[in-house]
């Protein structure tokens, strides 16, 4: 994700921080296979009853819910909401790939994977 937010912040010369929590939902929805009990662990973190879940993965989905939902109670906008340019994604993501903070990334990504994710993003 700080990869991903990195080169927006170079690019339209956006915040760090408003530019990962515009990602996050989506980020966190790409990285929900590769470590499933994270993520459950971080939707009891905040506050989230998962004793209903009837797996991992479930319970994993209701931490990406909630971020969702708190993103529009605080307000966060899609990227389409910035300077975001959708001719740029290939671009972005090429210099994301090539960020340091990609290899650390608990899933592995490809150019496509993060296009899709700008994407994703830009149409909320």
């Amino acid at each position: 994700m700080h990869s991903m937010a990195h080169q927006l912040g170079s690019e339209y010369d956006l915040p760090h921080g408003a530019t990962n929590a515009i990602l996050l939902p989506y980020v966190m929805e790409f990285n929900m296979e590769a470590c499933p009990e994270k993520f459950a662990n971080i939707a009891k973190a905040m506050g989230v009853d998962t004793s209903a879940a009837k797996s991992i993965e479930e319970a994993a989905k209701m931490a990406v819910d909630a971020v969702r939902k708190l993103s529009k109670q605080v307000g966060i906008p899609s990227l389409k909401e910035t300077a975001f340019n959708p001719a740029d994604v290939e671009k972005l993501a090429e210099q994301a790939m090539r960020d340091v903070c990609t290899g650390g990334n608990p899933r592995e990504v490809t150019k496509e994977d993060i296009m899709n994710l700008y994407m994703k993003a830009y149409e909320g």
